[in-house]
């Protein structure tokens, strides 16, 4: 196993406190601290009691001068802040005028494909690898939804006992496709959306159900799509075949006749370079920051290092970043996709209720985190300090290696359907209060910021990243122990959510502009 990692952590903890870097004027409270407390190593005593995750000023901070965390402009002092007192969120001022670029790391090469990690994989026969080897049952339109969840459901366990190499069959069930118009972006989205899903390399084979009527026509989908009958892919409508009984009677056979095929691939050996990782959050916090997302992006270097793709999205809140992210930028064209992508998203959220438009985060969302740009940074962590290879719109498929931007609102289900469908073949998202989301077609790895919250929600999360916090692990030797789970829930390993059968519900093409 490849033991080089690019991240070198500047992580200090020191008794009840922690700093993330040298440079910062603030540390985090580790645990619930009393007043009167001295900071060890700091020569600042607090100034009132202060809970776990929250900031503490370790210098005095003048109106107007930057309050920095993990070496990077989170906000501006809106006061005088005093060394030793809580930072809270009303401290806080944000505009535009905040900068501090974000340069990337030069991406470290390649390791020799000799040396490269390795897993258990799905091989089809154009080279690309699943890591999951499941039979799809679509949708074109929310009007054949019962119908194909009926078809899916039939195949219980104990009936795809005698195909051992078949994960399972899967209803991709969604509330779009009528009422909505018939050309443009939604119906280009919702299309692109579904078949890069049935393109997957999870898929081993497909059904695409529809009443017959919809907007979204299956004859226009399937051209548009250059979608076309064949052993593993099948269509059905229901206004063809007499109505839902018969459509779930010829569903269940033509999902019988796939099944051999799909059966007789199975697992081999594989470099790591074939996969590909969509990142994701859900209720973030502050200890995200200090613990499972510096951990996910070491073990997202080290995917990189391996030629695998790591896909970044959350467009709403890296937009807060402005032209600080351009600097992640592996070339000029790609920077201006990237700018061309935050000020469509800017436009997009003028004047709406959003948090890039609150800038200062409520302290009933805040959990640790005070700013939209704090909270964007904390996401970004997530990722490889690599250069971005590549800009690409929802649902488009990745054709770069290393780390890429697919562009996707900052919530899980969209975002998460919209990588699957670019290609991604895991999910790895991590969470500060918990989650119980899972992708309908990729293993979703979840990674919990404390071990209060791993234990809270034992039977939903797969990694506790608490001790990073309490100093048992550095964040290097957490990001190793993510990549190698990776690698084993690439290989087979069941995840929480997979256990749980978490996913039918979760296939959410975004619905942009959909409806009058």
């Amino acid at each position: 196993m490849p033991t080089h990692i690019q991240k070198t952590s500047r992580l200090s903890i020191a008794g009840q406190f922690i700093r993330l870097n040298p440079k910062d004027n603030l540390v985090v409270a580790r645990v619930d601290v009393v007043g009167g407390t001295t900071l060890e190593g700091e020569p600042v005593t607090t100034q009132e009691s202060i809970s776990s995750g929250q900031k503490i000023a370790t210098a005095d901070v003048a109106a107007g001068a930057p309050l920095i965390k993990a070496g990077q402009t989170i906000g501006i002092a809106a006061r005088d802040i005093r060394a030793g007192e809580q930072i809270r969120n009303a401290d806080f001022q944000l505009d535009a005028q905040v900068r501090d670029p974000l340069p990337a790391t030069p991406a470290a090469p390649l390791l020799p494909e000799s040396e490269r990690a390795t897993f258990q994989g799905y091989v089809r026969a154009d080279g690309r690898v699943g890591t999951r080897n499941y039979l799809g049952v679509f949708i074109v339109g929310n009007c054949a939804a019962t119908a194909a969840r009926r078809v899916a459901d039939w195949f219980t366990p104990e009936r795809l006992a005698q195909w051992p190499n078949v994960d399972g069959v899967i209803p991709f069930i969604h509330e779009i496709g009528c009422g909505m118009e018939m050309t443009g972006e939604p119906m280009d989205l919702l299309r692109r959306t579904m078949s890069g899903s049935i393109r997957n390399p999870n898929i081993a084979a497909a059904l695409v159900m529809a009443l017959g009527c919809e907007r979204n026509n299956i004859y226009g989908f399937l051209d548009q799509e250059k979608l076309t009958a064949a052993e593993n892919f099948q269509t059905l409508v229901l206004q063809e075949v007499g109505g839902t009984a018969n459509a779930i009677e010829q569903g269940i056979a033509a999902i019988q006749r796939m099944l051999p095929a799909a059966n007789a691939i199975q697992r081999q050996t594989v470099s790591a370079e074939h996969l590909s990782v969509g990142l994701q959050s859900a209720a973030l916090d502050g200890f995200c920051a200090i613990s499972a997302n510096p951990a996910l992006g070491v073990a997202m270097d080290l995917m990189v290092r391996n030629g695998a793709t790591v896909i970044l999205s959350d467009s709403g809140d890296l937009t807060a970043l402005g032209e600080d992210l351009l600097g992640r930028a592996a070339n000029p064209q790609i920077a201006a996709q990237l700018r061309q992508t935050l000020e469509q998203w800017q436009a997009y959220q003028a004047g709406r209720d959003t948090r890039l438009n609150r800038q200062i985060l409520s302290d009933r969302e805040a959990k640790g985190l005070s700013t939209i740009r704090e909270r964007a940074l904390t996401g970004l962590s997530r990722g490889p300090g690599t250069p971005i290879e590549g800009v690409f719109g929802y649902a488009h498929k990745i054709t770069s290696k290393g780390l890429v931007f697919m562009d996707a609102p900052s919530y899980e289900a969209v975002s998460a359907t919209g990588q699957v469908a670019s290609g991604a073949t895991l999910i790895c998202l991590t969470t500060g209060a918990g989650s119980g989301f899972g992708a309908a077609l990729a293993p979703t790895v979840k990674l919990a910021s404390t071990t209060k919250v791993f234990r809270h929600f034992e039977d939903d999360l797969d990694v506790d990243c608490g001790p990073v916090l309490n100093g048992q692990l550095s964040i290097e030797q957490m990001g190793q122990h993510v990549f190698e789970r990776l690698l084993a829930h690439a290989s087979g390993e069941q995840t929480r959510s997979e256990e749980l059968g978490v996913g039918e519900n979760e296939f959410v093409p975004w619905p942009k502009g959909v409806l009058a």
